[in-house]
């Protein structure tokens, strides 16, 4: 170290070292204060109906825990509704990834969008197995909304303004772990944050804490500072950190997937220069942390990902779950009931049922919220934060008509996951299965099991968790369409991570969720009972069927529906390509169509390990064999150079074009492309008017950055299969999963996928320019 570097440090030092530390409960007490009665009252130590309610409907949630060697992590979990299993009132179970296994106390609070009040649930590890973490519950309890207030959080990011201005790594002094790239940026920008803490007698605690701007202030290169501003006077993480002061904390910017983990020891500080430094309005805050911190990385995160809070209908809606100020009255109540001091237990539940009385007291509290954080110096406080509140939604980001014909994301209802459970597994080859999936049971859902309407042809894409992490490939339904059960199968592809996962773990009973159907390769007509069913005289009588390998799962689909719903009309032919008699996919069912239809149905089988490889020779003598008319269409499903060997004959052939359907799929092994390490911005436009601009996580897909922040693109599939994410890439440089469905031309033309591209650099996307 050189004498210079020796006295920057040692000015730190002493600057920090003379700031006034609080070290006693007495100390924090006399300037907080003690919590009155009511709010310990409010604590209850199993989940009763309100609390398994609020679970069900909560999308992501903050979880506070410490490795087995003590390292303290904060991080959301989640990414669906229902993602926390409730095994009973003192047992619930998640899947958490990593890094790390929990162990010893935990904590929790759960989010509802569009809600300000928070569900918070301490307990400690019961078992880990694999991703799965099982805890037990000692406490639950509900959480004001004045950090999500003070935030902000439910407050969409206007589009096309620029981020906040970060403090940049020149203006701070020393090196540390908050110089690490994109975390300085992430932190000016960050309102909100989850800050986890333990005591030294088995608790753990996890809480909100949201500013107006940025919630923890850089001071140097290793320190921050977290305003305490008033609050119930429980003071859980003041109290622990008097005992234990390591601490850790992840923080969220609206509108970004990704989250800041940080981690370091607290120390708690009333130095009157340094609160004058957050004073809102001559305000300033009655005590703050002190953060060294001793770790800061920002990374994406799936949960934040895939719960889309700040899609535009993501809200939760009136009478969907209970009001949390409501539920908070119930567990006063029910702390009462045993309580000496408290008010009547009789009287509150009273008061509870008394009609139109929970609206009345949201009205209230909106209005204390309101007033309260007036006096702490916050202007324009105007949200509502209720269930099915709107309050004020400055910057909203426009979204695309409903009627473009394009797929909503998840937030909206044109193209949501389904789930499904799995009927049945059933083999057909020694590498290939076929799941049949059915709605979950109307007990599971409290909606009615539909049927799978679709075009035989069109693909599904199914989601797994796989490791604790969503997981997505398309595969053609195979069955064909109207039924209540849909058939997709699965070949095992080596180094296929979903595939293999297929193959391996599912069994009959457990759950997945589909997006579909998708694709424009298909041929009509769907069930006749279907309100959206082509008529007849749309599909053409005669259809040739080239595949090879799993490329007949479409094949399939269109086989079923045609021979079952235009009898005595169709003549279809299918030459099919495997390459052993045990691997020909839906042999037996294949030959019993052939001979209950003959002269409609005619099923040729090539086996490579008997005669060869199918080529364009052979092709082109079983074509012209057949004698197809000259309206027949053409449907060919399997490796590259068998599609181009067909194209090649039908072209020789002089067969049109718009008569010619190829079906393009990818290998399904994870083929993942290289990704920027560092955040990247990118900016949304259609026609040249600019939609919004947001930034892309490292490891991020440009789709996933995009929904996330409540941007209206376009997708289907999700994996790479459909195009219907292809955009024109107007600047910047991105790369993509491969193989993908663009052609050689579109990749020259500038088109990417949204849904398997990430960015390298600054990037523009136009999203009219398909």
């Amino acid at each position: 170290m050189t004498c210079e570097n020796k006295t920057t440090s040692d000015v730190r030092e002493n600057r920090l070292s003379a700031l006034r530390r609080l070290t006693t409960a007495d100390e924090v007490e006399s300037t907080v204060g003690l919590p009155a009665s009511a709010v310990m009252l409010k604590q209850i130590s199993a989940l009763d109906e309100g609390c398994r309610t609020v679970l069900a409907r909560c999308p992501v949630a903050a979880f506070g825990y410490r490795d087995s060697d003590g390292t303290s992590r904060t991080t959301f979990i989640g990414g669906t509704p229902g993602f926390v299993r409730v095994h009973s009132p003192t047992r619930i179970s998640f899947s958490l990834p990593g890094p790390g296994d929990p162990y010893g106390p935990v904590s929790f609070f759960f989010l509802l969008p569009g809600v300000g009040e928070i569900l918070r649930v301490n307990g400690s590890v019961a078992a880990r197995k694999g991703a799965e973490t099982t805890v037990d519950i000692a406490e639950a309890y509900v959480h004001c909304a004045q950090a999500v207030l003070r935030s902000r959080l439910w407050q969409p990011p206007a589009p096309a303004e620029p981020a906040a201005p970060a403090t940049p790594a020149a203006e701070f002094e020393g090196d540390g772990p908050l110089r690490r790239p994109g975390v300085a940026e992430f932190l000016a920008a960050a309102p909100f944050l989850a800050l986890s803490t333990w005591d030294l007698s088995g608790g753990s605690d996890t809480s909100p804490r949201g500013d107006r701007q940025e919630v923890a202030r850089i001071l140097d290169g290793r320190t921050l500072v977290v305003p305490d501003r008033k609050g119930n006077r429980r003071a859980d993480t003041l109290h622990n950190l008097l005992e234990d002061d390591r601490l850790s904390f992840a923080a969220l910017v609206p509108g970004r997937t990704g989250v800041l983990h940080v981690r370091g020891r607290g120390a708690i500080t009333d130095d009157p220069a340094l609160l004058e430094t957050m004073a809102l309005r001559g305000m300033p805050p009655h005590l703050a942390l002190l953060i060294d911190v001793e770790h800061a990385e920002v990374t994406g995160s799936d949960a934040v990902a895939r719960s889309r809070l700040w899609t535009p209908g993501a809200h939760v809606g009136r009478g969907t779950v209970p009001d949390l100020m409501v539920l908070a009255g119930e567990h006063l109540a029910a702390g009462s009931a045993t309580a000496e001091g408290g008010p009547p237990a009789f009287l509150l539940k009273a008061v509870g049922a008394v009609p139109g009385l929970s609206r009345l007291l949201r009205l209230v509290m909106n209005r204390a919220y309101r007033s309260g954080l007036r006096k702490e110096g916050y202007e324009d406080v105007n949200e509502d934060v209720g269930p099915g509140a709107r309050g004020r939604r400055r910057g909203f980001l426009r979204r695309r008509p409903a009627d473009d014909g394009r797929p909503a994301d998840d937030g909206g209802t044109a193209n949501p996951l389904r789930p499904v459970r799995i009927a049945e597994v059933r083999r057909e080859t020694p590498s290939a299965v076929t799941l049949v999936l059915e709605d979950l049971a109307p007990e599971d859902t409290g909606a009615n099991p539909g049927s799978f309407d679709f075009r035989p042809g069109q693909f599904f894409t199914l989601v797994a968790d796989i490791d604790g992490r969503p997981v997505r490939r398309a595969y053609s339904a195979s069955s064909a369409p109207g039924s209540a059960r849909l058939e997709v199968t699965v070949k095992h592809v080596e180094g296929g991570r979903f595939s293999t996962h297929v193959h391996r773990s599912l069994r009959a009973g457990d759950r997945l969720a589909v997006r579909g159907p998708s694709g424009s390769f298909h041929a009509g007509p769907q069930s006749p009972d279907s309100p959206d069913a082509l008529d007849a005289t749309d599909a053409p009588d005669e259809i040739v069927l080239v595949a090879a390998g799993s490329g007949v799962t479409p094949m399939m689909s269109m086989i079923r529906a045609r021979l079952a719903v235009r009898p005595g009309r169709d003549r279809i032919a299918l030459l099919y390509s495997s390459r052993s008699a045990d691997e020909v996919i839906f042999a037996d069912e294949l030959n019993r169509l052939a001979k209950d239809n003959p002269g409609r149905l005619s099923v040729t089988h090539v086996l490579t390990s008997r005669d060869g490889r199918l080529d364009a020779d052979g092709v082109r003598r079983w074509v012209t064999g057949l004698s197809p008319a000259r309206d027949a269409h053409y449907y060919t499903c399997g490796p590259g150079p068998l599609m181009e060997a067909v194209q090649l004959v039908l072209t020789g052939l002089g067969v049109p074009d718009e008569l010619v359907h190829q079906e393009h799929y990818t290998s399904g092994a994870d083929t993942r492309a290289v990704a920027a390490t560092v955040p990247q911005e990118m900016t949304v436009e259609e026609d040249g008017r600019p939609v919004g601009t947001v930034v892309v996580e490292p490891g991020q897909t440009l789709l996933d950055a995009g929904l996330a922040a409540g941007l209206p693109m376009p997708y289907s599939c999700t994996v790479g299969n459909c195009g219907d994410c292809m955009v024109r890439l107007r600047g910047g440089e991105v790369t993509q999963n491969e193989p993908n469905c663009l052609t050689p031309q579109q990749k020259a033309d500038g088109y990417v996928l949204t849904c398997v591209g990430c960015p390298l650099s600054k990037v523009t996307l136009d999203i009219a320019d398909q």
